[in-house]
């Protein structure tokens, strides 16, 4: 008896002392990145007041930080595991933090997306190196799921704080402000998480291959430009030679993969279901969502005339139902499955997307804030389960590159969400038929027919805002139906791809 009591001792995995106050440190820095990703949705229309980007520039400024970011995760990834999570994400947050302030002072579109641009570079070294940390801070699988949670939480929570906080800021400063929050929890970050988190990395990680970082950031950037410009002008020489680009040196890369002893991304990780699974779900979620959420502030400011901080607050709903659900699911994952959970969460977030085809412009908030509620929900249970999969498929020495691949899918998700749904509902919009005397820049964007209407008689005015509105309204009903087909086929996908998945016992 006594020697089967010490066997199970010497199995279990030993528990760090001061994991949890680590773990605090840890979703700092994915509040950060939520924050920043949420209060840029609030701020859009002051950017286009203040910068007037034309509306091929306003998508840039919305997704050059995920094109940026997709591209270099996997290798900001596998350089965490090679110098180290912990210094990694250190220098990641000091470059957020003072990047965010050429953000905040950008004077021209093309700066401004110069400075997204940047954030994306320092951006793809926080998310690989958080989840990363907490696979090797928590051995034990049920501590693990809820130090998922708590990261996933975290993340939802900073989709709430962001809106209110970048709300109120909007409301008592100017729209810089909102990129200024980011310097604080920076701080905060750097300066705590210098004495409590535990440094980590592969023992026998190989070189850093540059061509492999290269082609992977080439191939990326190239594929994701090529499908937003495909869906705003159709397929032209340029479009077709971006993506044959980066097809090409996609498929360099992962040949290059294969052969290297010590590769950038093992690709044989996607021979595991799960793992694939697993990402194809993160991937088709944020492609769904992304692009709706990123109008969402404009319906609510400009069509519904809500003030800012009113309209952070109208989105509070998605982010309780993510917060609640990240906390439940490995425990419901494990009492009902994997599969169950994924699918239904995604199954939940089509439905809401398809109530949100409904929207028009005096909709009550009853029918939104359920959406949003289900949403969230859906999210949330998704997310976390998914996460917890990928970390467990694989072992803690190259928690890293998993990680990324896991937030590569988020961030392509996200570029192509907004790109290809973004598309849909700029192309929708762009064809109203405005009064005469309509500018041709109150066809470029709804903030671009507001401040055109505040230039004209009310005779022109009332109608030339009219007809955008409903134009606006038509597109964002479109990407909403489109977003609940994509979340609906991966339901289903979800539900073959994970079966006789379970997530590991404590």
């Amino acid at each position: 008896m006594t020697s089967t009591v010490q066997a199970t001792q010497a199995e279990a995995p030993a528990q760090r002392p001061g994991r949890w106050l680590a773990l605090a440190v840890l979703v700092l820095a994915v509040l950060l990145v939520a924050v920043d990703a949420t209060v840029l949705g609030l701020a859009t229309p002051y950017i286009t007041e203040d910068l007037k980007p034309s509306g091929t520039q306003l998508l840039w400024i919305g997704d050059v930080y995920s094109f940026v970011i997709a591209g270099l995760l996997v290798s900001m990834g596998s350089l965490g595991d090679r110098i180290g999570r912990k210094r990694i994400l250190l220098i990641g947050a000091t470059a957020f933090g003072l990047i965010s302030v050429l953000n905040a002072y950008a004077t021209t579109p093309e700066l401004m997306i110069a400075a997204r641009a940047l954030l994306g570079v320092a951006g793809a070294t926080l998310m690989p190196a958080t989840l990363a940390l907490i696979r090797n801070l928590f051995p034990d699988p049920r501590e693990r799921s809820l130090a998922v949670g708590l990261w996933g939480a975290t993340a939802s929570a900073g989709t709430a704080v962001g809106p209110i906080v970048g709300g109120f800021l909007l409301e008592h400063f100017w729209w810089g402000s909102v990129f200024l929050i980011n310097l604080p929890v920076m701080a905060i970050l750097v300066l705590i998480g210098a004495k409590l988190l535990p440094e980590s990395r592969n023992p026998a990680p190989g070189p850093w291959d540059l061509p492999s970082v290269l082609l992977s950031l080439v191939g990326m950037i190239a594929v994701v430009y090529a499908i937003k410009e495909a869906a705003t002008h159709g397929i032209t020489p340029t479009t077709a030679t971006a993506a044959l680009l980066g097809a090409l040196a996609l498929y360099i890369f992962v040949r290059r993969q294969l052969a290297l002893p010590t590769p950038l991304l093992d690709m044989h990780l996607f021979r595991n279901r799960a793992f694939s699974g697993a990402v194809l779900a993160d991937l088709l979620t944020i492609l769904g969502l992304s692009g709706l959420v990123f109008f969402l502030s404009q319906y609510l400011q400009l069509v519904q005339d809500r003030r800012p901080l009113e309209a952070g607050l109208a989105e509070l709903p998605a982010a309780i139902g993510a917060i609640a659900a990240g906390l439940l699911a490995g425990k419901a994952a494990r009492r009902f499955s994997v599969r169950a959970v994924v699918s239904g969460g995604l199954a939940a977030i089509g439905t809401a997307l398809a109530a949100l085809t409904q929207l028009h412009t005096t909709t009550g908030y009853p029918l939104l804030g359920t959406a949003l509620l289900i949403v969230g929900l859906g999210a949330g249970f998704s997310f976390t389960v998914t996460a917890d999969v990928i970390l467990s498929s694989v072992p803690k020495e190259r928690a890293g590159s998993a990680s990324a691949v896991s937030e590569t899918a988020y961030e392509l998700g996200a570029a192509l969400g907004i790109a290809a749904l973004g598309s849909i509902v700029t192309g929708v919009y762009r064809g109203f038929e405005g009064p005469p005397g309509t500018p041709q820049s109150a066809h470029e964007s709804l903030g671009g027919a507001v401040e055109a209407a505040a230039g004209l008689p009310t005779t022109t005015a009332e109608p030339l805002l009219a007809s955008a509105r409903e134009a606006f309204i038509d597109g964002l009903s479109t990407a909403a139906g489109v977003g609940a087909a994509v979340l609906l086929a991966a339901s289903v996908a979800s539900w073959f791809l994970l079966k006789g998945r379970n997530l590991e016992e404590g």
